[in-house]
């Protein structure tokens, strides 16, 4: 199968530009489209009649007002694509299968660590041959991509994880597949699901933290998520505090087990630390929070923070209401507060924004993420 095949249809930026307007909004009638990309009624027909055609929409049933012609609201079609998401974590591997609607029909995981390259490969193989091999060969055809979502410089963490360094995972997974694989920051993707899939209420300009092992982030400016030069925008947990050390040091995962003297599993249901402790780490965290925060909206004038993780809810808000004390207390002369709000995605959001990789390549206006 080319890659430039039925997996995306070959669409024009107009036709690109309703598809990202329907998954942002819902079903829309071509009159409200045509106002929103900006071309004649007559023209909308025939983009819509294309994309019915290629099977990315559907006509729903026929809305009649009180005045006027029915309408006819067009949904995104769940067959249209498929896309593949891979997501690398400290002690989780998960893979997962979209369809054209941002539903995930396939997941699977595996409770592992990822010291060995080899291990990783061999599951995301395996998976990707069974998720395929469930779709029939019109799906197989229309699956546009796999994205991976995983921490850069993984050899940084640790002897461990040295094999790391000589591992070109993108390119030994796209070597046996017949579609692109695009490998990005995970902290990143987790901004980038809550972009797409996330709340419909978003500003165009917020910073998104991540907390799971370690932090990380993601920033989108004009409402698109910027991932910089070097593909690692949002380097929050690299960030200076006051008193000593960088935001690693105090808003991840890994201090709280440090100080439970054991690791908490990469689910909500055993995750256990008692209250007291939970509290003071959601506080030390929160503190550090606040000041990369303040700092980023000092530079580029954020209206909103988001907080999410691979944690349970309750912590989560937890730590949004420690970060919103912190700020309250700091030197804000001469610059807007931010709101501070919790993420709406919590543990899949970064293999949910691993499959959005292929989705924005291929189907997003100018490919990127709106």
């Amino acid at each position: 199968m080319s890659q430039t095949g039925s997996n995306n249809g070959n669409l024009s930026e107009n036709e690109k530009a309703i598809l990202s307007l329907i998954r942002k909004n819902g079903p829309m009638p071509r009159t409200a489209l045509a106002h929103a990309v900006g071309v004649s009624a007559q023209a909308m027909t025939n983009l819509i009649k294309r994309l019915i055609d290629k099977r990315f929409v559907n006509e729903r049933e026929a809305v009649r007002g009180k005045v006027g012609q029915p309408s006819t609201p067009l949904e995104l079609n769940p067959e249209g694509a498929y896309f593949l998401g891979l997501k690398l974590g400290r002690r989780l591997i998960e893979l997962a299968l979209m369809d054209f609607s941002g539903r995930i029909i396939l997941h699977r995981q595996e409770v592992q660590g990822i010291h060995q390259p080899d291990r990783v490969i061999d599951f995301a193989r395996r998976g990707i041959e069974t998720f395929r091999a469930s779709l029939p060969e019109t799906g197989q055809q229309r699956i546009a991509g796999l994205g991976i979502a995983t921490p850069f410089r993984l050899w940084d963490w640790g002897e461990d994880m040295a094999a790391w360094k000589d591992c070109d995972l993108q390119g030994e997974l796209a070597r046996d597949l017949p579609f692109p694989v695009i490998l990005e920051n995970d902290a990143t993707t987790a901004c980038a699901a809550e972009l797409i899939f996330g709340r419909k209420d978003l500003p165009a300009d917020f910073l998104h933290f991540y907390i799971a092992h370690f932090p990380g982030g993601g920033i989108v400016l004009d409402g698109n998520l910027r991932f910089g030069p070097k593909r690692n925008a949002a380097a929050v947990g690299s960030m200076s505090l006051p008193g000593g050390g960088q935001l690693i040091d105090h808003a991840a995962v890994a201090i709280l087990e440090r100080r439970l003297g054991r690791s908490l599993p990469p689910d909500d249901a055993g995750w256990d630390p008692p209250e007291k402790l939970e509290a003071e780490w959601a506080d030390q965290a929160g503190r550090g929070l606040a000041h990369v925060a303040l700092a980023a909206v000092s530079l580029v004038d954020l209206p909103l923070i988001i907080i999410d993780g691979a944690i349970p809810a309750a912590t989560r808000t937890g730590l949004v209401e420690a970060t919103r004390r912190a700020l309250a207390e700091l030197p804000t002369e001469g610059i807007d507060l931010p709101d501070v709000i919790a993420g709406s995605l919590g543990r899949s959001a970064r293999v949910l924004g691993a499959a959005a990789l292929p989705l924005s390549h291929f189907f997003q206006a100018n490919g990127r993420l709106l």
